[in-house]
């Protein structure tokens, strides 16, 4: 049975935890604004002298995403916490495929992600060893069966996914992430390396996690809850996320079953 914390508050249960796991985009912010309730519970959590990472898929270097914020308003001592699904990336691409070409899948905003081995980029995927998935061209941002109509002879080239997310919510509109993509990929009979949420890799490589108690906090039951699931970790769902309408009419214990997740806990939005 999931309990529901919108009168107790984050504060009920945050000082049975030694480890936060905060997802960004959907708790922190919406990609337009700041939710100042969410800032203030984070706040709380550095003053328990607890450990906090703001974890997020976002398929960039951290630095990106820490500008990107102050952009916003967040202030150093939060955003310092940032980890990203595309730091993830990097290190491992840094490590394996540094001299290997690659065909990129996504926008031009995200080529500081591999800015350091540019002039490996193809655009011709003959002649790529592998496909480095960030997001969806912007010309073709809402039509998947334009990435199988184009990766249907490439299903032999490995695909590296920096970021698991299918959707995401940028204010009112709902668009497609590189998650939606690999899956394209996948169901095709292609292989994806994934990096981000719910996969162990970028929680490990965030911050030393062995031994604690770790409560992990988002809105995507695919990503943060599932991560949380495979992982032991406690979760609490932000309900007023992704998965809001689903929520609204069905109720959460369905939903999760549905999503064949455990939501330990649920807030309508973060509050201390």
């Amino acid at each position: 049975m999931t309990k529901n914390l919108d009168l107790e508050g984050l504060k009920s249960i945050a000082e049975g935890y030694d480890l936060f796991y905060i997802d960004l985009w959907g708790v922190i912010h919406d990609g337009i604004k700041l939710h100042k309730n969410a800032i203030l519970a984070v706040k709380e959590i550095i003053s328990l002298k607890r450990n906090l990472v703001l974890l997020t898929n976002a398929p960039r270097p951290n630095k990106t995403v820490r500008d990107f914020l102050e952009k916003m308003g967040l202030e150093k001592e939060i955003r310092d916490h940032v980890f990203t699904s595309g730091e993830a990336a990097l290190n491992y691409l840094e490590k394996f495929y540094l001299h290997k070409k690659f065909f990129h899948i996504g926008p031009p905003r995200d080529y500081d992600l591999f800015n350091n081995f540019i002039k490996n980029r193809s655009t011709d995927l003959d002649n790529s060893e592998y496909l480095l998935c960030t997001g969806l061209f912007e010309e073709n941002d809402r039509d998947l069966n334009y990435y199988k109509k184009l990766l249907e002879n490439y299903i032999k080239i490995k695909m590296i996914c920096t970021n698991p997310d299918l959707i995401v919510d940028r204010g009112n509109k709902r668009e497609l992430c590189a998650g939606s993509v690999a899956m394209v990929f996948e169901k095709m009979g292609g292989e994806v390396i994934y990096f981000g949420k719910p996969y162990p890799e970028v929680y490990n490589q965030s911050i030393y996690n062995k031994g604690k108690k770790i409560l992990s906090i988002g809105d995507n039951l695919n990503t943060d809850i599932k991560g949380a699931n495979l992982l032991n970790y406690d979760s609490l769902l932000i309900t007023n996320g992704v998965h809001k309408n689903e929520i609204k009419n069905n109720g959460i214990e369905k939903v999760s079953k549905e999503y064949e997740v455990i939501v330990n806990y649920m807030q309508s939005e973060l509050i201390w």
